[in-house]
């Protein structure tokens, strides 16, 4: 071309901006990410291998809740040898209260009266038996006794003595032998863990 349109020189007019920067931004981005993503992956797999989740977890959950410490309510349970217990007979067979008696003594138990049921329980038991004793009993002597014999049935009346009555009733054959008396007595006294607020 010639005349006014004649290009001299040695640089030439840009129409547009130059595209390799914009690639080299573009590269630079996607590098970083496959990057993060292949370190991410590679500590997913280390967690899935070696469990670390699980132990984060566990020392983070230790380190917010204390240990909980056993409860001290199973304490205040008295010993056989701090309950007298009355022996009676509510079946048509005899001599049962006063086996049960010597077999409750051997065990520590402090005895009191031994004989027939009253009129109000003779022959009226059909289970295995009563105890019976003021509510106080309830969450302290009831349960000790009740290791001697599974299956007895508590009841309170309106007495203001510590002693409490075991009235046999006509299923009854046997107490529970010692080695199950000492195991459930054992498990009876044994502290339990005080409930944890943590979740």
């Amino acid at each position: 071309m010639g005349g006014k349109y004649r290009i001299t020189g040695d640089k030439y007019p840009r129409m547009r901006r130059p595209q390799h920067r914009r690639t080299l931004v573009l590269a630079s981005i996607a590098s970083v990410v496959a990057l993060g993503l292949a370190g991410w992956g590679t500590l997913q797999l280390i967690d899935v291998f070696t469990g670390g989740d699980k132990q984060a977890s566990a020392a983070g959950h230790g380190a917010d809740c204390p240990t909980p410490k056993p409860s001290t309510s199973a304490g205040a349970l008295p010993a056989p040898a701090k309950i007298t217990v009355n022996v009676y007979n509510a079946t048509p067979r005899g001599g049962l209260a006063k086996a049960a008696a010597d077999e409750l003594k051997k065990r520590g138990f402090r005895i009191g009266k031994v004989g027939n049921a009253s009129a109000a329980y003779d022959k009226k038991v059909p289970g295995l038996g009563v105890l019976l004793g003021a509510p106080t009993a309830t969450n302290g002597t009831f349960p000790v006794l009740g290791t001697q014999l599974t299956g007895a049935t508590p009841k309170t009346d309106a007495r203001r003595t510590a002693d409490v009555d075991l009235i046999l009733g006509t299923a009854f054959k046997k107490l529970n032998t010692p080695q199950e008396a000492a195991a459930a007595l054992a498990a009876l006294n044994k502290p339990a863990p005080a409930p944890s607020s943590c979740r």
